[in-house]
């Protein structure tokens, strides 16, 4: 691996350090250690490094600048929201607080270049300076010339400066529409699925042996890798199920080389877990005891991801569980249902014989907007004023595709939509506000 990143100016040691914290990537690393050159040489002006999420682009050059001890500032272009921020922060990181102390309240480009080179001539450069930007898509929001200056900027200041962008897009969708200095690309490939396994291996239980950890990447991977190829994300859920999968080796059930009883005790796990890939909503804690709840509930949730309900905001809930109501019962019942004083009315009386076959059964009707709220101010507890808050949230559930708008667009008087959820999540939705559904169902009567 070190031979990848031999060069000429920097200690072999500290390259042999640096390969050995970025398996998979020695290629890339090299290349960019060939762009930046030796210490004292004048760099390019400015690299473009782009990829997708996780493909190790941030850690490769972070890891690089470290171990070889190289003057860099890092900034975050979702950390500072303004270009006063910025600028404080290459002045910050460069020539220390005084320097940045100098920059007015609003500075513009002129007054960060001018300080700079005031700086820079009384601390002239014994190697290349690197100014890293992340997440610089964000740059493309800021001022039309910031982009351009930061290209150029070692001609600018008179400095051996370099500008590294870190970005998930590709040059063509970054470059202005002005024109500007051209910078040199470099890509970071995804992990292939035979470098994700190599990876992760290394992250190994120190309990257990390399076979058996490598055996269990090999299955998380057979599930996650068509749906999921960020390292990171593979990373938490490899941590997390892994108490899962060794359950049957704790309890002297079946040995190490036993992987296709181990595969078949942790793959209904896995699958569930597939609902909350990518997802943040609940912590690893709070997952794994989620987890032992189902299990000793017996499938309350059963089918259910856990999140989906519960994050629900308080009012959306009621609404869904209106929207159920109303796919799923006749219009004429909500006056059984609903009104007060409406007398004893039996089901007898409603039956006709296009109606013996259970309306669960023929699937959710469609209903108009106007239906949908009268149920819902009927059910919720508090009185609710009909605000844009209640609307917005009708739009939300739509979004999330647990309700199905079945009119067209221009029909702005009376949309019209259908529930998209099932008994049993309906049911788990009612149980977190304490609302008994089935004794308003018809069906159920």
């Amino acid at each position: 691996m070190t031979a990848l990143l031999k060069h000429p100016g920097y200690d072999e040691e500290k390259l042999r350090r640096v390969a050995e914290q970025l398996p998979c990537r020695e290629v890339q690393a090299g290349l960019l250690l060939s762009l930046m050159g030796e210490p004292q040489q004048y760099s390019y002006p400015s690299i473009f490094i782009y990829g997708h999420r996780a493909s190790g682009k941030s850690h490769v050059l972070h890891v690089l600048l470290k171990e070889l001890e190289l003057h860099h500032a890092t900034v975050s272009c979702v950390e500072c929201v303004s270009v006063a921020l910025l600028f404080e922060q290459v002045l910050l990181s460069f020539f220390g607080c005084d320097a940045a102390s100098l920059l007015p309240h609003s500075p513009s480009l002129s007054d960060f270049v001018r300080i700079y080179r005031q700086q820079r001539s009384q601390s002239p450069a014994k190697q290349t300076r690197y100014i890293v930007m992340e997440k610089a898509e964000l740059l493309r929001d800021s001022d039309a010339n910031l982009l351009p200056a930061l290209l150029r900027l070692q001609e600018l200041v008179e400095d051996n400066v370099t500008v590294i962008l870190l970005s998930e897009i590709v040059w063509d969708k970054f470059r202005p529409n002005t024109g500007c200095f051209e910078p040199l690309l470099l890509h970071f490939p995804d992990y292939s699925k035979g470098e994700l396994q190599q990876i992760l291996s290394q992250d190994r239980h120190p309990s257990y042996s390399a076979e058996f950890y490598s055996s269990y990447i090999n299955i998380l991977l057979g599930v996650f890798y068509s749906v999921c190829r960020d390292l990171r994300e593979l990373q938490h859920l490899a941590a997390l199920n892994f108490s899962k999968f060794c359950e049957p080796l704790e309890e002297g059930k079946v040995k190490e080389t036993d992987t296709h009883k181990l595969w078949r005790n942790i793959e209904p796990h896995l699958k569930k877990a597939m609902q909350t890939v990518y997802l943040r909503e609940v912590s690893s804690l709070q997952w794994e005891q989620m987890q032992l709840m189902e299990e000793k509930e017996a499938g309350a949730l059963r089918g259910l991801s856990a999140h989906t309900h519960v994050e629900l905001p308080f009012y959306s809930k009621f609404l869904l569980i209106a929207a159920y109501l109303a796919s799923y019962n006749p219009a004429r019942t909500d006056k059984r249902f609903f009104l007060k004083h409406h007398g004893k009315i039996r089901k007898t009386n409603f039956l006709k014989k296009n109606e013996k076959t259970s309306n669960h059964l023929l699937g959710p009707k469609p209903f108009p907007l106007d239906r949908l709220l009268a149920i819902f101010y009927s059910v919720v507890d508090s009185r609710v004023a009909p605000t844009a808050s209640i609307f917005s949230q009708i739009s939300s559930l739509v979004t999330l595709q647990l309700l199905t708008q079945v009119s067209h667009d221009d029909q702005l008087d009376a949309p019209k939509y259908k529930c998209a959820v099932s008994l049993d999540f309906i049911c788990a939705i009612s149980r977190t506000v304490n609302f008994d559904i089935v004794k308003y169902l018809y069906d159920f009567l």
